[in-house]
């Protein structure tokens, strides 16, 4: 019953949005009465949040080519794959919409970035062991470099996102690297919660 009711979840945000997505709906999508429902979760907003975190909290294959620019790349495009299939459209415009204010929505978000920093840090940690990254290079800031240029594709000016948003954004983050101005920060500095 949780994976029909979590997997009807993400079907109605992907074809109906946060806005209108009901619990009614997801009942009828999951072949359950809406009882069921709100006796497993408090609320829409609490279904949501459980359906997306289960969705993507599946494992992510982390690559070991034996060279930083082959697995970046792989990780890369494995996000673009990700995030333009309809479940990736449907977290974004979730994750963007007035459900974003939401505390769990908030929890959630922040545990899938975290999570995903956190598998995909031995790519970086094996390349400052090879000499191909300077020593001092912090893993979750070299992720997000390797991010960013995806996210702001798909978020903010809508241009088509492929493998070469992906190739590109692994020679921007490298090129960051290599400049070495994604050093772990000390504590204390600005950007540094403590």
């Amino acid at each position: 019953m949780r994976a029909a009711v979590l997997e009807a979840t993400i079907t109605e945000l992907t074809e109906s949005g946060y806005a209108a997505l009901t619990v009614e709906g997801v009942a009828q999508r999951a072949g359950v009465h809406k009882t069921t429902i709100y006796r497993n979760w408090k609320d829409s907003d609490g279904l949501v949040a459980d359906a997306l975190a289960n969705h993507f909290a599946t494992d992510i294959p982390i690559p070991d080519t034996g060279a930083v620019e082959s697995d970046l790349r792989a990780l890369a495009r494995s996000l673009v794959a990700t995030m333009t299939t309809q479940a990736g459209r449907a977290l974004l415009t979730t994750v963007l919409s007035d459900a974003v204010r939401l505390t769990q929505f908030a929890e959630v978000k922040h545990a899938l970035f975290d999570d995903r920093f956190r598998r995909a840090e031995p790519v970086v940690t094996r390349a400052i062991e090879r000499g191909e990254l300077p020593a001092d290079t912090d893993p979750a800031e070299l992720l997000k470099a390797l991010a960013a240029p995806i996210y702001f594709r798909l978020v903010f000016t809508g241009e088509p996102v492929d493998e070469a948003t992906a190739d590109r954004a692994v020679h921007v983050a490298l090129a960051a690297a290599h400049a070495g101005v994604l050093p772990a920060m000390a504590e204390g500095e600005p950007g540094v919660q403590q």
